[in-house]
């Protein structure tokens, strides 16, 4: 018999329909030489400290640091998961191969390995490896099972950074809790929560340090156009009133008219942390509730597999492409075809294939979320405005590229009112430092000429941002006015205006903009290729982001005001505390990220890794246990832990 394992039951049933196991028993299904069953996602977790010594039970700083000489794995302690585990247990033992149909990335292998080994299974283990839930990509993995040793590296990277959490989870949560918590608080330490919660610390400080500072700039208003001053901020009022005393009542002259037209290509498809990025800018979701959702989808067979870090598509994933169009063509939400006048344009031809979405050297184990083609039927709200964002982002690259016309126009107002000065003699007064009696004066306007690819995003939800968080985007929204015609050579009057305004901080963090953080270690990247290149040594994976700022706010170290991310008085002081830079650095935390990928990649050592990290543990243990000073973090008061707990609940 061939025992399939899947991790989660509604997968097994889908997977048991296809290969024919339709008899139900407890705890699996079989039929046609099948046997499916389950986990309920993670059945076993590395040993406890207790586990390996008695020694480890009580937190006691001579106990540490707690290195074991092997790790080991248990059954979690929880009936409902000691039952299933039986049941999958009595079908290993019996079976002539297993296939391991976990979750297609490196947790879904951990999970299932782990509870192979517990099991004690000893026969052959195939690997079903597939991208999407629908019945055709099961069918196709099954007729094109892989051998477990192919994804040999991918366990043992999920291995490395699960023993490596550990490591530094257990020991130094133990440490800063006994040496600085008072024996009465917790202080949670984590290899990729800790140096996170130290971004969202570092910038609420730069903004809670930050003194407004006030500047002052000169724009003038002629033919209902708002030309500014391109001499920049003025940082003295009286500096502004001079520039502004010289020009009032003289004419504005137009000395240039310059017009560019350029094209915009799309935005590039869907990786996990871009999606989320999305969803919290435009409908205010969570990173976790948006993982959520877009699992469900891939779960109820309308999406690809969501925890993924690419934004490109394998060549081989081309020839399916117009079928998902066309799934998208048929698909309706209550009574209406959002998606059918957008592809009418590209319906009927070859769809174009361009490198910044299809390249086979971008993609390792998955490619970007797209949709797979499957009509959905009865999505709840959050569920269709998730697909709409895939859906749309998937027709949209299809598309050409939105073509603008840019225009640049400079004029200017001088003292003496005489004649525009020609461009050569501009030069020489400028050399000569003489160019003073004129002030210069730009405004830009960009005219979209043939909308392309924008039909996709001028239709997509309204965002629900307010001004207050749209300041926290990291990327400008784009200047599109059109404007009027102007002719190198007219003058005019004109009224100017001094405007005095005042530096500000930088924005708090939201959900969306730590995301970007996490994923260029802390770094700010606006570029899509470098951010793309920066991913390796981003902290945390795609799948784990949601969980570790959950964690954050859990811990009551974070809370939510509006879309801000806020650090609480403890959140503070726990950063502040923590001295060894190894424990809050996002940049060697990323050091970390890319060991744990060049592990997957056969490029290093699992066991170096760990060792190293062991050193570390070692290191900062003798560290802290050698700090003369009285350091003590403040223990909360019930009253702030249940202010704080209705402010998470709301």
């Amino acid at each position: 018999m061939i025992v399939c394992i899947a991790e989660k039951p509604s997968v097994a049933r889908d997977i048991a329909r296809i290969i024919g196991a339709t008899t139900s028993h407890d705890g699996y299904m079989e039929g046609n030489g099948f046997q499916v069953t389950w986990t309920f996602g993670h059945l076993c977790t590395l040993k406890e400290p207790h586990d390996y010594t008695p020694m480890w039970k009580a937190w006691s700083l001579t106990s540490l640091p707690m290195i074991p000489e092997r790790f080991g794995i248990k059954l979690i302690d929880d009936n409902g998961i000691k039952k299933q585990f039986s049941i999958i247990e009595g079908l290993m033992q019996k079976a002539e191969r297993i296939v391991n149909c976990g979750d297609a990335g490196q947790e879904g292998e951990l999970i299932q390995r782990w509870v192979m080994q517990k099991a004690g299974a000893k026969c052959p283990v195939s690997r079903l490896w597939i991208s999407s839930m629908t019945d055709e990509a099961i069918r196709e993995g099954f007729s094109n099972l892989k051998d477990q040793a192919d994804y040999q590296p991918l366990y043992l990277a999920g291995l490395s950074r699960a023993i490596g959490d550990w490591l530094l989870g257990m020991n130094a949560t133990r440490l800063y809790t006994l040496k600085y918590g008072q024996n009465r608080q917790v202080l949670s330490i984590g290899r990729v929560q800790t140096p996170t919660l130290a971004l969202i610390v570092n910038r609420q400080k730069e903004i809670d340090t930050f003194k407004p500072e006030p500047y002052w700039v000169l724009a003038t208003v002629y033919r209902d156009t708002t030309f500014t001053a391109t001499s920049g901020k003025f940082t003295s009022k009286e500096e502004g009133e001079k520039a502004f005393a010289t020009i009032e009542g003289k004419p504005f002259t137009v000395t240039k008219v310059e017009k560019k037209e350029g094209k915009e290509q799309p935005p590039q498809l869907y990786d996990l942390t871009s999606l989320q990025v999305d969803c919290n800018r435009k409908f205010g979701y969570s990173a976790e509730m948006t993982l959520n959702l877009i699992q469900a989808l891939y779960e109820k067979k309308y999406t690809t597999y969501p925890r993924v870090d690419t934004q490109y598509l394998s060549d081989d994933i081309y020839p399916k492409c117009p079928q998902t169009m066309n799934g998208l063509y048929q698909t309706k939400f209550q009574g209406v075809a959002p998606y059918v006048e957008l592809i009418k344009p590209i319906g009927g031809k070859a769809l174009k294939k361009s490198k910044r979405v299809f390249d086979s050297s971008k993609v390792t184990d998955h490619h970007a979320i797209i949709p797979t083609g499957v009509i959905p039927q009865g999505l709840s709200d959050a569920e269709q405005k998730v697909f709409d964002l895939v859906a749309r982002r998937f027709i949209g690259v299809f598309l050409p590229d939105c073509k603008f016309s840019t225009t640049t126009v400079l004029g200017e107002v001088r003292s003496d009112s005489g004649d525009v000065a020609t461009e050569s003699q501009q030069t020489v007064e400028g050399a000569k430092g003489g160019a003073s009696d004129a002030v210069e004066f730009k405004v830009t306007g960009k005219e979209i000429l043939d909308p392309g690819w924008r039909v996709v995003r001028d239709k997509t939800p309204d965002n629900t941002e307010t001004p207050e968080n749209s300041e926290n985007s990291d990327k400008p929204a784009d200047e599109e006015r059109t404007l009027p015609t102007f002719v190198k050579g007219e003058s005019g009057d004109h009224q100017p205006t001094l405007t005095e305004k005042w530096t500000t901080p930088p924005p708090y963090y939201t959900e969306a903009t730590l995301l970007r953080a996490m994923e260029t270690a802390g770094k700010f990247v606006e570029d899509e290729t470098l951010r793309a290149a920066m991913k390796e040594n981003g902290i945390g994976r795609p799948s784990s982001r949601a969980g570790i700022i959950e964690t954050l706010f859990k811990r009551h170290y974070i809370r939510r005001e509006r879309k801000r991310l806020v650090a609480t008085p403890t959140g503070i002081e726990l950063i502040d505390l923590i001295r060894e830079d190894l424990l809050k650095s996002c940049e060697l935390t990323g050091i970390w990220e890319k060991k744990l990928r060049d592990i997957e990649a056969k490029k290093y050592d699992p066991k170096q890794f760990i060792d190293e990290l062991k050193q570390q543990v070692t290191d900062i243990v003798h560290d802290v246990m050698s700090d003369p000073t009285n350091r003590r973090i403040t223990v909360m008061p019930q009253e702030e832990e249940k202010k704080k707990k209705g402010n998470k609940k709301g």
